[in-house]
């Protein structure tokens, strides 16, 4: 089986890369850096001919509603056209647990159009939520430390290893084509403060920064409070859990 994938240099897609190799799959990886640009299409068709599935694990690195909504409509709109135009049979796109929980809030909103274009668009895609990954305290405190103080968002989360939902894709991607969402993907181990894994991080990481938890303010902020961004019951549960791998290969310290 040929399989692209589509921001396959990044946190989840170099894992999505590594998982669909191991299992014997032909796997051609896309970017701006291969020639291929999702949001305007330019190489996006020649890259995926004699694919016989495409995962998208692109991202755009804002959490404006507006900048989003644009990248988001433009990947899935030209995903969906040149894949009807190369004959490939199933898409496969990430998403987040509790997208469509947080009030068309920015990103989130993005997100959820980004969802309804694929599953209303001519190509069978599966949806996979994933709670946020591991690897997200880490992401988010390169983004808001100062000086000794790390700014940190109060959210009630349940993460789950980057490695862990590649295998969720590929797994998707080896059942073949499907029209629809998938159970949520999150960690096995019970939802926690992501203060506290801000916490955990510097300390393997042997940084002194303080962890300063700032409230979300409004709607919002209730909700991730109350557990928006948490699996539904029915979710798939996946290890490793955060300790696990926080001392793991994957985690901080081995960077």
């Amino acid at each position: 089986m040929r399989v692209a994938v589509l921001g396959g240099a990044g946190v989840l897609g170099r894992h999505v890369v590594q998982e669909a190799r191991s299992r014997g799959f032909d796997v051609v990886a896309l970017s701006r850096q291969s020639g291929v640009d999702l949001v305007t299409g330019t190489g996006l068709a020649p890259a995926l001919q004699g694919a016989d599935a495409a995962i998208d694990v692109t991202n755009v690195q804002t959490v404006r509603g507006g900048p989003a909504v644009r990248f988001f409509e433009s990947t899935a709109r030209n995903l969906q056209a040149a894949a009807t135009r190369e004959k490939v049979a199933h898409l496969v796109v990430v998403s987040i647990v509790g997208v469509d929980r947080m009030g068309g809030f920015g990103y989130y909103g993005a997100k959820v159009t980004q969802e309804r274009l694929h599953l209303d668009g001519p190509v069978n895609t599966t949806v996979v939520r994933a709670t946020q990954f591991h690897e997200f305290p880490g992401q988010v405190l390169r983004r808001s430390t100062f000086g000794p103080v790390a700014v940190v968002p109060t959210l009630r989360v349940q993460t789950v290893a980057a490695r862990s939902v590649a295998t969720a894709l590929i797994d998707a991607v080896a059942s073949g084509p499907f029209r629809g969402r998938l159970p949520d993907v999150a960690g096995p181990a019970p939802a926690r403060d992501f203060p506290a894994l801000a916490r955990a991080v510097l300390e393997r990481t042997g940084r002194r920064s303080s962890v300063l938890a700032v409230p979300v303010p409004g709607a919002i902020g209730r909700a991730v409070r109350t557990g928006a961004l948490l699996p539904a019951a029915d979710g798939l549960l996946v290890g490793p859990t955060f300790e696990e791998w926080l001392a793991g290969p994957d985690g901080p310290a081995s960077a």
